[in-house]
């Protein structure tokens, strides 16, 4: 049965512990546009999935009777929902954490061995929003991704300075969704692509590993942006998490500031501060790239940019998990390009490469 805007989303929360069935149970309740069952492990869970099929399922992964991959992986193969994993992940949490969203969770969050209680009800906004945009989720996303960047034409450009000013540079921005998002888009890049910057919505202590991750498939080297790293070609620097990281210019170089700071667009670190700083920094020698994700972070910001002169770019909505961000930096008139995941790679190729030649950077055809 679907579910009309104004009914309250369906979550099902699947935990061993009481105490986190019982606090979520109350803390999700409280909000009065989500209404939560429990089940206690994985077969209670399918025998209330086929009495009345959730909108999301809140799930843990060290269960009794049928461990949460287990179940996450029967799940999207026979009866595909949402899910958001809120889990503790000892020792191997960032192995954890990706090996989720490839078995087809659309958010982890990640809750300590100790004081679970205090956790759960600090990060009550993280996982409202956490479940508000997997109840958006399109999950059939995943078939027609594979379609679009098999069928997308491959790099077909590659770059080369041959003046004086400045490099172009690329700001990327995502959330719900945007780990594999950003894989498709980094892998696809050639060796000498213009340097990045990129936020991807993600807790502390795992885009550090999420940057390992990408940098082993990948031409370009990928790693955690520490402050004072310089932005330069053929290297993409991710955001670390619960951590702003904003560009400024040092004479003809880019350059990272990783700060502390207030939320911005609800979020640390926030798509919307390292736009807003890209803009100044480089004006118009900049690509902006706004990916798949809840809410509104981005929008603002990738306005900001477009006003500035840079090329602005965002995922269509056919191949966004989630269509948020992106939509929102549309309907502000922040985007140039509304292009499938699949050419988002060749098309901030074109674009840099369109900025790049006013600035002594000439394309040289043929490259893959």
């Amino acid at each position: 049965m679907s579910r009309a805007s104004s009914d309250p989303i369906r979550v099902l929360v699947v935990d061993d512990s009481a105490l986190v069935r019982e606090v979520l149970q109350r803390l999700l309740s409280a909000d009065g546009s989500i209404a939560v069952t429990v089940a206690a492990d994985p077969l209670i869970a399918m025998r209330k999935i086929a009495r009345e099929r959730p909108d999301v399922i809140v799930l843990d992964l060290a269960m009794p009777r049928m461990d949460g991959f287990s179940f996450l992986r029967r799940l999207m193969s026979t009866t595909p929902i949402p899910v958001v994993v809120c889990s503790a992940m000892p020792g191997g949490a960032s192995s954890d954490v990706f090996r989720a969203l490839e078995e087809g969770a659309v958010d982890v969050i990640a809750k300590p061995q100790v004081g679970v209680r205090d956790f759960l009800e600090d990060s009550a906004t993280i996982l409202l929003d956490a479940i508000r945009g997997a109840a958006k989720a399109t999950l059939v996303h995943r078939q027609r991704r594979a379609i679009d960047t098999a069928s997308a034409p491959a790099s077909t450009r590659r770059l080369a300075l041959a003046g004086q000013r400045g490099d172009v540079i690329v700001a990327m921005g995502a959330s719900t969704g945007g780990t594999e998002a950003l894989r498709v888009i980094l892998e696809a890049l050639p060796a000498d692509a213009p340097g990045l910057v990129v936020v991807q919505h993600m807790p502390e202590g795992f885009t550090s590993a999420f940057a390992r991750r990408l940098d082993g498939g990948c031409r370009i080297d990928v790693k955690e942006a520490k402050n004072g790293d310089r932005v330069r070609r053929g290297r993409a620097l991710v955001a670390p998490g619960n951590w702003h990281t904003l560009v400024h210019r040092e004479g003809d170089e880019y350059v990272v500031e990783v700060v502390d700071g207030p939320l911005v667009s609800r979020h640390r670190p926030s798509v919307d501060a390292l736009f807003r700083s890209v803009a100044v920094a480089a004006g118009d020698a900049a690509v902006g790239v706004i990916l798949t994700g809840m809410g509104a972070d981005g929008a603002s910001g990738l306005l900001e940019m477009k006003q500035h002169g840079a090329a602005t770019i965002a995922q269509d909505e056919a191949t966004c998990v989630v269509f948020g961000m992106p939509k929102e930096a549309i309907l502000r008139g922040a985007v140039d390009d509304v292009v499938p995941l699949g050419r988002v790679a060749a098309t901030l190729l074109q674009r840099a490469s369109d900025r790049g030649s006013s600035m002594g950077i000439v394309a040289i055809e043929g490259q893959k």
